[in-house]
């Protein structure tokens, strides 16, 4: 690699472009970031925080003076956000070649999931805030069912994908993967499968992101929010690898309060998951492995009979450190 004073001229033009500050750049044509999926879960809803009027995550790029990549997107996210970080741990390397600023300049975003409890940015101003990652990757959420634009859009421009195929064997490769990411033909829905999905949806030219270098390709034809860069990429990331570790390991206590009744804790796993539980089963799942125990208190906030308190028995961080704690979900 050969070392440059300042980037390419395309990639500050195109980076003001797409609003975002001039890249601090040490390296010729390439721009390393620290990128952060920080999420919480407000009121029954999974919040993911957000940058310039919530189309970027926060991030920043690694500088020397940082101790470690962690310490360095520790920085970042408290200056950007003006927001402490919890629990974090690092997601994946993103450095595809096509999906940079500009031709001759590569992005490698190294990004990082955090798990926090949803509070105003302190100082933060309006272009800085929370929001419902649905709204970003709506058709993750079946909570109240199959979402329609699956069945009215998204399946139908899947399909005609793979009809354009030029092969028999790759137009039968994109059929089995449809198949296999949108619970068709037979197939279950993984909800883990969140990556795969955006993927898919990319590669066939249906999200927004996939047509920035095509000004005459028209509008996406499939509904969410798009983001900068990759980070609607990054984000399902972060959301698939959280869905998959709530199984095994009980990060969802990083996102309650400090006491909660079992409905409050169940509402936050099916908010992460994007689907319902079944609540007597999910219970006594949560009672069997002793992931809680009664505080002696009761809330008065459920709308009917009082329900009991509970709090994280924070000893099962360390007793189940090695094979872990399973809090699975359970279908209805």
């Amino acid at each position: 690699m050969t070392t440059a004073e300042t980037a390419p001229p395309a990639l500050y033009a195109a980076a003001a472009d797409i609003g975002i500050a001039e890249p601090d750049v040490h390296v010729s044509g390439i721009v390393a970031d620290l990128v952060a999926v920080l999420v919480a879960v407000t009121a029954g809803e999974p919040r993911v925080l957000t940058l310039q009027d919530a189309r970027a995550l926060p991030s920043g790029p690694f500088e020397l003076t940082h101790r470690s990549l962690q310490s360095g997107l520790r920085a970042w996210v408290e200056r950007q956000a003006h927001h402490p970080l919890g629990y974090v741990e690092q997601l994946y390397t993103f450095a595809d070649r096509d999906r940079g600023l500009a031709p001759d300049q590569r992005v490698i975003s190294i990004s990082y999931l955090g798990l926090t409890r949803e509070q105003q940015p302190r100082g933060a101003g309006e272009t800085t805030g929370w929001q419902d990652w649905y709204n970003y990757l709506p058709w993750e959420d079946r909570r109240i069912g199959v979402p329609p634009m699956i069945d009215a859009v998204i399946l139908p421009a899947l399909r005609a994908f793979a009809k354009s195929a030029a092969s028999a064997a790759a137009r039968q490769d994109r059929a089995n993967r449809i198949a296999v990411t949108f619970g068709t033909d037979g197939r279950p829905w993984n909800e883990e499968l969140v990556l795969q999905r955006y993927e898919l949806l990319f590669e066939a030219g249906l999200v927004p992101e996939a047509r920035r270098g095509a000004p005459d390709a028209g509008p996406a034809p499939v509904q969410g929010r798009s983001m900068i860069l990759d980070h609607r990429r990054i984000l399902a990331t972060g959301i698939a690898r959280l869905r998959a570790k709530i199984k095994y390991h009980p990060v969802v206590f990083e996102l309650m309060p400090d006491t909660f009744t079992l409905l409050q804790l169940q509402r936050c796993v099916e908010a992460l998951a994007g689907r319902l539980v079944h609540k007597q089963n999910f219970r006594r799942l949560v009672e069997q492995q002793e992931l809680v125990e009664e505080t002696g208190q009761s809330s008065q906030e459920t709308g009917g009979r009082p329900a009991k308190l509970f709090r994280f028995r924070r000893e099962v961080l360390f007793e189940r450190a090695i094979v872990g704690t399973k809090l699975p979900i359970s279908r209805s």
